[in-house]
């Protein structure tokens, strides 16, 4: 599968934006998980959010609970990550991913098959 992550840019802290993971070359749904990875300058990629395949099921990082929500849409083959209420700790490229890890190992970016290029937000005050 391709991933193809876009929607990113310039918010102001408080704000909201929506990234999107568009996939092709095999769906979505043949995925267990997709999840949202973000790395900012100088430190490591961490989790973010996943979903599983029903999207009955999501999981978030203790950063991001309550303000972010992730979603998918296997008929249109996309996957969105919803951020609201973004702080200037929020600035990061954030990738989107895919797996079909049991849930133990969502956590971990070593679990993930395909990788979308990533696409930037960055936060000012």
């Amino acid at each position: 599968v391709q991933l193809q992550a876009s929607g990113g840019g310039l918010a102001q802290t408080g704000g909201s934006l929506r990234v999107s993971c568009q996939a092709s070359g095999r769906s979505l749904g043949d995925y267990n998980v997709v999840a949202w990875f973000r790395q900012a300058p100088g430190k490591e990629r961490e989790f973010v959010a996943a979903i599983r395949r029903s999207g009955g099921y999501k999981y978030y990082s203790d950063s991001v609970k309550g303000r972010f929500t992730i979603s998918r849409d296997n008929a249109q083959n996309t996957a969105y990550l919803q951020m609201n209420n973004l702080r200037l700790e929020d600035t990061a490229v954030y990738y989107c991913a895919t797996s079909n890890v049991v849930l133990s190992g969502i956590y971990s970016a070593a679990n993930y098959i395909s990788w979308g290029q990533g696409t930037l937000v960055t936060v000012s005050s």
